[in-house]
């Protein structure tokens, strides 16, 4: 990971972008040598991904959700 001062930063932060989206590699800017950010390449894009799918393995079952929950009293219902 390249380590830059944020002056440094602020002086080329155009170009250190662009230099961060075609290496795909981390900047750590650092303020008098303490780390104070990490500029990172973004994650990869979706766009490709369908609605169809996209909460795929999300959910859980827990439960059968026709039968009635608990224990129900039909006799007082047929009454």
């Amino acid at each position: 990971m390249q380590t830059i001062s944020v002056s440094e930063f602020k002086a080329r932060c155009l170009k250190l972008f662009a230099d961060v989206k075609r290496t795909g590699r981390s900047i750590l800017v650092t303020k008098n040598g303490e780390p104070i950010a990490v500029v990172s390449p973004p994650p990869p894009a979706v766009a490709d991904q369908t609605a169809y799918g996209a909460m795929a393995h999300q959910t859980q079952i827990v439960g059968d959700i026709v039968e009635p929950f608990g224990p129900a009293d039909w006799e007082a219902l047929s009454e």
